[in-house]
């Protein structure tokens, strides 16, 4: 905030969102925390109601001491049933805990007195049932409500329909129609909508609204990151002739120009290891890369249901190219992969709908080139920039190509990184997205 602009008109805000890990637990801060942050950093009273699951770590969390004076807000956790799986009949039961406690439990502390009437009622979307008892209580405490639509829920679910694509859009809508029409209903509800990428907002206002909107994407702090390294010239005439034999009386300088040049290209993924996530195929890539002879390093960052698999799979692996799965990361380790790293990889099935995903976001802050899987908003950033480049999810060849053409051609890798890091300043700092959103809320008629 620039020491022109005027302080907000202090709002009481809450932040409803089970997902996002609060403060405390060890990765950079996501959407609702750093939205949070910036919230309470411009002078309003910001209650993030979460749920006492961990979503991300599959465990059971606590509110750590000191929330409200070292982070400016308060956190407050909702009771839930646990779950491992994320799709799965508990997490629906889990969501429905959520659902029905927040609202008991917000009725109960305006009621005593223990908590002020909110002025304003940020719920994400999804879940359903958050939302569905914002709005409940949005009514009933007269207060605003804005959805912020992070998925596209509930259609992301057609792809788990059992059978072939034609039979699955006649059963999908069986299945998924009673969870449209709540969907369609808190969007009715909502007195304005934000979304974390176009594609979302368009998917909740496809026959067009009168509502407010406003688009904020994820975003990355680009201060965590370094800015991507240049190649001097010598190492840039050595990295586009790897083809060629050092000749024996080549000068010491020389020879360690062209290691420098030619050393395994680092590769990341970091995300959820999950179903929706195209990360074994990395595996099918790295053998291609190993066969052709390319060296390189394709790290995993991350847990879920495939961790194992995935562990057992790069044990098994030979040659010039390693995979190595490191699990959850802290937030430091995060970031220090990220800074030495070349490619960061977006490993995703375009059927999951995901449009511009945390990693994205993350692997541009870090300056990385990006390989991506997604069709739509993501793909044609990274085309404007020149940021990378695409491949065909499922396909090992595809994405060994996508990263054997960015490590043969380290002269195309590096403008890759600096573009990449173009991208991240003019799309997604959330040094300029988050005040941003902020001013958007403030702006909205709360009496």
């Amino acid at each position: 905030m620039s020491r022109a602009e005027p302080l907000p008109q202090p709002l009481s805000i809450w932040i409803v969102n089970p997902f996002d890990d609060i403060p405390g637990e060890g990765i950079p801060p996501l959407r609702y925390w750093s939205l949070a942050r910036v919230l309470a950093g411009r002078g309003h009273d910001v209650i993030w109601w979460s749920a006492n699951w961990s979503h991300r770590r599959k465990a059971r969390r606590n509110v750590p001491l000191g929330i409200r004076e070292e982070e400016g807000f308060a956190v407050r956790l909702v009771a839930v049933r646990p779950y491992e799986k994320n799709v799965s009949l508990a997490r629906l039961r889990s969501h429905r805990d959520f659902g029905r406690t927040f609202d008991r439990l917000a009725t109960e502390s305006v009621a005593s007195g223990q908590l002020e009437r909110p002025d304003l009622i940020i719920a994400s979307l999804p879940p359903l049932e958050g939302p569905e008892a914002a709005a409940r209580l949005a009514r009933r405490l007269d207060a605003l409500l804005v959805v912020d639509v992070m998925d596209v829920w509930p259609e992301t679910f057609a792809r788990l329909v059992p059978g072939p694509q034609w039979l699955r859009k006649i059963i999908a809508p069986i299945f998924l129609g009673g969870m449209e029409r709540r969907r369609n209903e808190i969007i009715q509800a909502a007195d304005a909508i934000s979304a974390a990428s176009r594609n979302y907002l368009d998917s909740v206002t496809a026959a067009g609204t009168d509502k407010p909107t406003h688009v904020c994407p994820l975003g990355a702090y680009l201060q965590e990151y370094p800015e991507p390294p240049r190649l001097a010239p010598l190492e840039v005439d050595a990295a586009t002739t790897l083809a060629d034999s050092q000749p024996a009386a080549a000068s010491q300088p020389a020879v360690a120009e062209q290691q420098a040049a030619t050393k395994p290209v680092v590769c990341v993924y970091s995300g959820a290891l999950e179903a929706g996530q195209d990360v074994e195929t990395a595996i099918g890539a790295a053998r291609q890369l190993a066969s052709a002879g390319i060296d390189a390093e394709i790290h995993i960052a991350g847990g879920g249901s495939l961790e194992d698999r995935l562990r057992a799979a790069a044990a098994g692996l030979r040659g010039s190219c390693r995979v190595i799965v490191h699990g959850l990361l802290g937030r430091t380790e995060h970031a220090r992969l990220l800074s030495t790293a070349d490619i960061g990889l977006v490993l995703v099935k375009p059927e999951s709908l995901v449009s511009i995903p945390y990693k994205a976001c993350e692997y541009a802050a870090a300056g990385l080139a990006i390989v991506n899987s997604l069709p739509g908003e993501l793909a044609g950033m990274i085309d404007r920039y020149d940021a990378g480049a695409t491949y065909a999810a499922g396909d090992a060849a595809s994405l060994a190509g996508a990263i054997s053409t960015l490590a043969r051609d380290r002269r195309r890798l590096a403008n890759c990184r600096a573009n990449a890091r173009r991208l991240a300043e003019a799309e997604f700092d959330r040094e300029k997205l988050y005040p941003q959103f902020a001013r958007w809320l403030e702006q909205l008629p709360t009496e």
